[in-house]
């Protein structure tokens, strides 16, 4: 049977829908304050160590993100950790809550397809922290006006722009590796429970069992092992495996963004430092090169989850 009009048809009214479910949700609220108060103390101690520097560093604005003070980690660092969080927080019940209410077979039973349904259910979920994001963005801009008195520059901005917009997709995959698995399982326990050790899995497990698997697939040579030295290959390989995990890939993206001097991601062999100055911070655009590998790959992971997603939603029974 052919289906008529658009697929996407109601996806605006589900979005907003969803948006306005979000934004108004105590869970929502929950986890809002818990990142903006952490964020904040660690600016706070982050401004305190800035302030001795504040004449001498062009880039003052973009320390405030990455800049720690003990036992505080850095700003960056509480993003990486707490937007997973928000993420499975919003898609953990996106579907299952709507079978377990029994709403999901009222819902469809509107002019509304599947396929409008789970994209709005996405795209209200990424708006929201989207919204969250920026309003952060705009409180660290805020607080190094308040405090440091330096008006960031423009690169300083765009940067931070575009950071923010990598963060939005680091929240991606999480979000849609929570609505797959909301797919996945009826129980909305279950499907937080596995969204939360898969998190765990890859951010704190899985680092170290990509150094331990690349000595087994490549391993070092015997001559560099005595002397204390890393094997090209076996790093390349390790670093190969770690960027299986989101965590990495955003970790490489800030990186390159918010410090200038990157030049490489990994390790860094001579032929890379002819020429180059030590120290000098690289243009935005050659910066932006060097990111883009992993930012895509974070992209990437968003698509394929998503796409996993809607292809488990369009096989299932969802009659009540």
């Amino acid at each position: 049977m052919r289906r008529e009009g658009s697929p996407w048809q109601g996806l605006g009214t589900v979005m907003v829908k969803e948006l306005a479910d979000h934004l108004s949700s105590a869970r929502m609220r929950v986890l809002e304050w818990l990142i903006v108060l952490t964020a904040f103390a660690s600016l706070y101690g982050a401004v305190d160590r800035l302030r001795e520097t504040t004449a001498e560093d062009p880039f003052l604005l973009l320390k405030l993100f990455t800049v720690d003070r003990s036992p505080l980690p850095s700003f960056v660092a509480i993003l990486g950790f707490l937007v997973p969080l928000m993420a499975i927080g919003l898609g953990f019940d996106a579907v299952n809550g709507e079978h377990n209410r029994r709403t999901l077979s009222r819902i469809l039973a509107q002019p509304i397809y599947r396929d409008a349904l789970l994209m709005g259910k996405f795209l209200a979920g990424l708006m929201t922290l989207g919204i969250s994001l920026l309003c952060l963005w705009l409180l660290v801009v805020g607080l190094s006006l308040f405090f440091l008195g330096v008006p960031p520059g423009g690169e300083e901005i765009a940067r931070s722009l575009i950071f923010l917009g990598v963060t939005l997709a680091y929240a991606g995959v999480w979000l849609a590796l929570a609505i797959l698995l909301s797919i996945v399982f009826r129980s909305p326990a279950t499907a937080a429970l596995v969204a939360l050790g898969i998190w765990l899995f890859l951010s704190v497990l899985w680092p170290m069992l990509a150094g331990a698997l690349a000595q087994i697939l490549a391993p070092p040579d015997p001559r560099l092992a005595l002397l204390g030295l890393p094997s090209g290959p076996t790093i390349e390989v390790q670093q190969l495996l770690a960027r299986i995990s989101p965590n990495t890939l955003y970790g490489e993206v800030v990186l390159a963004l918010l410090s200038p001097t990157t030049r490489a991601l990994g390790p860094i062999y001579l032929d890379q430092l002819q020429g180059a100055v030590v120290g000098a911070a690289l243009p935005l655009r050659e910066s932006l090169i060097i990111a883009w590998p992993p930012a895509v790959g974070l992209i990437a992971g968003t698509i394929v989850l998503f796409v996993a997603g809607y292809v488990v939603f369009q096989r299932q029974e969802v009659r009540a």
